[in-house]
């Protein structure tokens, strides 16, 4: 059986047509942190290509798990650098919404998070609310795409979307978009813990074709 769009034939016998652009995802770096202060891709360094060479790239976030339990000021948080990571200071304006639920369901909630947000700030946005869990159980997870981060012409728009474990035990879900207001070329990014070190996890950099 064949699957045909407009006179053109998209699957036959369950096999896509080679010449049908599909997009894919190509994995140019994974860093695993081991009690690391910070994590940073920065172009050209360790094989690591945040260039003209992909519109856009996408960053997951695996089982990033804090070395500090329920701390107030502990977001998982990113930065944006234009000068090969000496400084991360590109200006953002950001948003933030999330939704929470509690394992003994007596808490939900699903709100602007105005105090996670930026305004023409140089500082790190955080990709997460506060009082991440540290149990040995408990971690981080999400994916954030930054869209033609080599552009001499565009801001650099990026949108990520997160799940973590709350020190309370309550399962969060942050949605984080905004921009970094500049025309110059990102050429790095880097993600620490506002708190701590980055105990353990994996954050992997892919391109998308």
């Amino acid at each position: 059986m064949a699957v045909v769009s407009n006179g053109t034939t998209i699957i036959d016998n369950g096999i896509f047509d080679p010449a049908i652009p599909t997009g894919s995802l190509t994995l140019i770096k994974s860093i695993t942190a081991s009690a690391s202060a910070s994590i940073s891709f920065v172009d050209g360094t360790d094989g690591v290509v945040l260039d003209d060479t992909y519109s856009s790239y996408v960053f997951k976030f695996i089982n990033i798990h804090p070395q500090n339990d329920g701390v107030n000021s502990n977001l998982f948080q990113f930065n944006l650098s234009t000068d090969n990571g000496s400084n991360y200071n590109v200006t953002k304006t950001t948003t933030m919404f999330s939704a929470y639920h509690s394992e003994d369901d007596t808490a939900t909630l699903l709100g602007y998070f105005g105090n996670q947000d930026l305004a023409q700030s140089t500082a790190f946005q955080p990709l997460s609310d506060p009082y991440l869990g540290a149990d040995a159980d408990q971690s981080l997870n999400g994916s954030m795409s930054l869209f033609s981060p080599s552009s001499t012409t565009f801001v650099k728009h990026f949108i990520a979307t997160i799940n973590y474990s709350h020190s309370q035990n309550y399962t969060l879900n942050p949605f984080v978009a905004g921009y970094g207001n500049t025309t110059s070329a990102v050429n790095a990014i880097q993600f620490k813990m506002s708190s701590g070190n980055i105990d353990d996890g994996i954050i992997k950099l892919y391109g998308v074709k």
